[in-house]
């Protein structure tokens, strides 16, 4: 009979998960070797194969928890709230807020895809256009008279740019942080800027708004 595994053997995985997705958006999937995220998390080379087999499994787990982590967002919002709009604000927040944990994951999950194998990369895609259509279906929801003219996932594209562009300026511990941004974010998505209500804790601060 085989060892059992450790108490801590998800944490560990989960651990090198985290220092493998750093690595890999800072120096690219090609770039990064097995050698240094041994190194990232304090662990010989042997101890992290016990964990994964090799670097593209890492790959492969970084995508697919990332993406995976984001499909149960979008159902259990959607669970959660009965309205059109509810569903909408209620899924800015907590993608904003997912993505401001795991923006190495995201990053992989983006940039890094392209070399995954073929198999993996449309069950991987596969989950992503799953969350895509999610928020589709919640636009058209919102707007039954652009479904005829296929905006519904154009519309949705254009959030997740938004969502996305965020993290690229915004500095969090500016004015704003992302907590206070999503709500911003979903009030333009929804209204427009004629909507956009100010954070009660946010200071006015011409041309400041927590970007660099």
């Amino acid at each position: 009979m085989g060892r059992g595994r450790s108490a801590g053997y998800a944490e560990q995985r989960d651990l090198i998960l985290a220092q493998a997705a750093l690595l890999f958006a800072r120096g690219g999937y090609p770039g990064t070797s097995m050698n240094q995220v041994a190194e990232a998390c304090g662990l010989s080379k042997a101890t992290l194969y016990h964990y994964y087999r090799d670097k593209y499994d890492l790959l492969v787990s970084i995508a697919e928890s990332h993406v995976t982590r984001l499909q149960a967002i979008v159902g259990e919002s959607l669970a959660q709230e009965q309205t059109p709009a509810g569903q909408m604000r209620l899924l800015i927040g907590r993608l904003v807020r997912e993505y401001a944990h795991a923006q190495s994951a995201h990053r992989v999950l983006t940039e890094d895809v392209k070399f995954l194998q073929a198999a993996d990369r449309e069950r991987i895609l596969d989950k992503e256009r799953e969350v895509v259509n999610g928020f589709a279906r919640v636009v058209a929801a919102l707007r039954p008279d652009l479904t005829q003219q296929a905006l519904s996932k154009p519309l949705t594209m254009l959030l997740f740019g938004m969502i996305n562009w965020l993290f690229t300026w915004m500095r969090p511990e500016g004015p704003l942080d992302y907590d206070a941004m999503a709500p911003i974010v979903a009030d333009l998505f929804l209204g427009g800027l004629a909507q956009v209500q100010a954070p009660v804790q946010a200071v006015a601060v011409p041309g400041s708004a927590g970007a660099a």
